[in-house]
């Protein structure tokens, strides 16, 4: 953690009345709250596993790349 991070954790602690710490799981809680439903990025890929339809997914993405290169000289 940077330095302007926790002297902002320390002064909002102070002002609150509340360790630190607390206000640290209160925002893990906050982002676990936020990720909740979400689906995890196993199930995303279970879910469109097999949804390319277009040939060798591999050459596709080689020529992109190249495409990418040659406009990069």
């Amino acid at each position: 953690m940077d330095e302007d991070d926790k002297r902002w954790l320390d002064e909002t602690a102070a002002e609150q009345g509340v360790p630190m710490t607390e206000l640290v799981r209160r925002a893990i809680r906050l982002l676990r709250q936020a990720d909740a439903g979400r689906p995890s990025r196993r199930d995303l890929l279970t879910a469109t596993r097999g949804t390319w339809r277009h040939g060798d997914g591999l050459a596709w993405q080689e020529r992109l790349r190249d495409e990418w290169e040659d406009r990069a000289r």
